[in-house]
């Protein structure tokens, strides 16, 4: 069974959410809707979480389209239109590895992600809100949500993916994902 045109991708902080979302949007040319593109504003700060809700819903509204993020505050919206769950479920090592590398590249190349919003050395790795701590922090939590989501029959409708290895995800990619697939 291939996947739909509404894609939800989840997993921990490291993962490689958007990256995955990013190549299934673009090989089969639909949006691509960064969740943490929607919630932060200036100087890391949060939107309210009705304005959030309102920009995750007004994503939502065209017919195809690809998820990457975690935020519970939106889930039931996300999953109520979505029709495919992927969920990169890695071994927590790997996570970490994956967010060094990613986190050193963007401290030392001070790449804008969102509303003018950067990663420093000091939030990385000498603050409560480090990405490496937050990983740590929901790590079996994210484990349990997303297992027991799968199992709900109230989301029975959704095409559910759980990949356990970047092996693995590259191979379910090619086969489902390819150009030639388009």
């Amino acid at each position: 069974m291939s996947p739909g045109q509404r894609i939800l991708v989840v997993g921990v902080a490291g993962s490689g959410k958007t990256t995955c979302a990013r190549r299934i949007a673009t090989s089969r040319a639909i949006p691509h809707i960064e969740l943490d593109a929607l919630h932060w504003q200036a100087n890391w700060t949060p939107v309210p979480v009705e304005l959030f809700r309102q920009r995750v819903s007004a994503a939502l509204m065209t017919p195809a389209w690809v998820v990457d993020g975690n935020y519970s505050k939106v889930r039931d919206l996300v999953l109520s239109h979505a029709d495919t769950f992927v969920w990169l479920d890695y071994p927590l090592p790997l996570t970490l590895w994956r967010l060094l590398r990613r986190s050193v590249t963007r401290a030392y190349s001070q790449e804008e992600l969102w509303q003018g919003n950067r990663e420093s050395w000091r939030t990385q790795f000498f603050s409560r809100d480090s990405l490496f701590l937050w990983a740590l922090k929901t790590y079996r939590r994210r484990q349990r949500e997303y297992g027991r989501l799968m199992d709900d029959p109230a989301f029975s409708h959704l095409r559910a993916y759980r990949l356990r290895s970047p092996r693995q995800t590259e191979a379910w990619l090619k086969q489902y994902f390819s150009k030639r697939q388009s």
